[in-house]
């Protein structure tokens, strides 16, 4: 220390003294352990870092190899580093260093090398599944200077000295989804065939689930599916929340049995009572005979409320009552029937804003809302949307004898730059729209709403402001939802608390506004 003034002491100088005496202390242990620790510590701190610049630059899908560089120079010398890029070939991409973040202490713990290369290649094998990092140079090793070269193809790699890192444990995520999907898929397939053959004519519902986002609904709905609990599915319109129910009654015991689905709101207050438990004879005028509602008709099976927080105050005490008891009475009925019936119910608002406007049951509220899936927007799902395309153009296809395959690169461009306020509901009428008049095979007109289409110039500027404010209206509505607990919040949207919090701040959102 005699060389250093202590008032020049900086937080990187004393980060980097903390390191070096902690692996000294860890020199006792022996150097395999040295050496492993690092690398643990150095893999955990790589996720950390790649996340904080997901959030700062608004990163979803994987980084491709400019984001990559960007990273990984700024994050070495934004630390003490002097690092630049070098060059960039196929599967190799070369860094160079002229001072080292840890100081020229290094030299006497020159496995420090290894927290580099962890870094280095755990951000790369999570992005290109694949990463071999050899260490040319190092000052570490008194070489003056650091030659990095982190190689991302496997076969060319195969003859280069260094440390593998690999994506193994994603890979078998990913094919555990893929299967995952293709199970709840064939089991709706099924559902839907076994269906009378007006409906049966029709296409069976498929899910896109390529995005993280439906990725992890899959997952919910797989383990929510087989319960007995009644579902609350949030989501705003057009998003699919009676895809989900439907792909909940598929993977459930009661897959065999009927699936009602009813929109509340399209049901006048007046008739909602008798449209849900029946009515029977005399009721009330024009009750000529008796009639089963919806519960009756899904006997055993799953009765599917959307909009349900347009149900009457009546409707509400009706429904809390099956959900309570299991039984209900027909309008106008002195007998009580039992019914077996599994509630799912959507709304595209936030119930616990009814709740407090007194316009929704608050216990009828928490017997819906035992499991909730919360369906994202289509602007949130980004990978989603070219499978969407191709799933819709096939329907169109048919549906109209057309022979539409594709859509222009430019087309695209204009799906992917829009926001699609109207979600699934719009993009299939905005394709039907431009299908019908497209002379090709390749569709190059998008008809849209000119009214909404954006005419900003910077593309890049726009869809950064639009994620940002979806971002910014998600986390309020979970904010909401956990009542001001980040960590239930951080668990919801698949992040660290510590990332949330630096969300809430980028918004200016205090946790004390929802803990009331």
């Amino acid at each position: 220390m005699s060389e250093h003034d202590f008032s020049q002491i900086s937080p990187v100088f004393f980060l980097q003294t903390f390191i070096l005496e902690l692996m000294h202390a860890c020199e006792q242990e022996g150097g395999g352990y040295c050496e492993s620790l690092i690398e643990r510590i150095a893999k955990s701190a790589g996720v950390y870092f790649e996340q904080t610049y997901r959030d700062e630059f608004q990163k979803q899908e994987e980084l491709g190899c400019a984001d990559y560089i960007d990273l990984i120079l700024a994050l070495k010398n934004r630390i003490g580093g002097n690092f630049s890029l070098a060059s960039v070939e196929t599967g190799t991409i070369t860094v160079v260093n002229s001072r080292c973040p840890f100081g020229e202490g290094v030299t006497n713990f020159p496995e420090l090398c290894r927290m580099t290369s962890s870094v280095f290649g755990g951000i790369a094998a999570r992005n290109f599944g694949y990463a071999k990092v050899e260490i040319r140079q190092s000052i570490a090793k008194k070489n003056g200077s650091c030659e990095v070269c982190i190689h991302t193809n496997l076969d060319s790699a195969a003859a280069k000295p260094g440390l593998e890192y690999r994506r193994e444990d994603q890979k078998e995520d990913k094919l555990e989804i893929v299967a995952l999907h293709s199970r709840i898929e064939e089991r709706m397939r099924n559902v839907w065939w076994s269906k009378p053959k007006q409906y049966a004519a029709k296409p069976a519902p498929v899910i896109i689930a390529k995005s993280p986002a439906m990725q992890k609904i899959l997952q919910q709905v797989e383990i929510v599916a087989p319960t007995r609990a009644t579902v609350l599915i949030n989501g705003a319109t057009g998003v699919g929340k009676e895809l989900i129910a439907r792909a909940v009654h598929a993977m459930s015991e009661r897959g065999h049995r009927a699936f009602v689905a009813i929109n509340c709101g399209a049901i006048p207050e007046s008739l909602i009572e008798s449209a849900l438990f029946g009515h029977e004879k005399g009721a009330f005028t024009g009750a000529v005979e008796v009639h089963q509602g919806f519960f009756e008709r899904a006997e055993g099976g799953t009765l599917f409320l959307d909009e349900v927080d347009t149900l009457s105050p009546a409707a509400q005490t009706g429904l809390l009552r099956v959900l309570q008891e299991g039984e209900m009475e027909r309008v106008g009925g002195k007998h009580t029937l039992s019914v077996d019936v599994r509630i799912i119910a959507a709304s595209n608002r936030q119930l616990e804003q009814h709740v407090e406007q007194g316009l929704f049951r608050q216990d009828l509220y928490y017997r819906l809302n035992v499991v909730r899936l919360s369906i994202p927007p289509l602007v949130q799902r980004p990978e989603d949307l070219p499978h969407l395309v191709q799933l819709i153009l096939k329907r169109l296809n048919d549906k109209y004898a057309k022979n539409v395959q594709s859509v222009s690169r430019e087309i695209m461009q204009q799906i992917r730059g829009y926001n699609w306020p109207g979600n699934v509901r719009e993009l299939e009428n905005t394709l039907e729209r431009s299908v019908l008049f497209c002379k090709g095979s390749e569709l190059t007109q998008l008809d849209l709403d000119k009214k909404t289409t954006t005419t900003t110039v910077d593309w890049n500027e726009y869809k950064q402001q639009i994620l940002a404010e979806a971002e910014q209206a998600f986390l309020k509505q979970t904010m909401q939802s956990c009542r001001g607990d980040v960590k239930q919040v951080a668990a919801a949207m698949s992040l660290t608390p510590r990332a949330v919090y630096g969300k809430l701040q980028k918004y200016s959102i205090s946790p004390n506004e929802f803990r009331t």
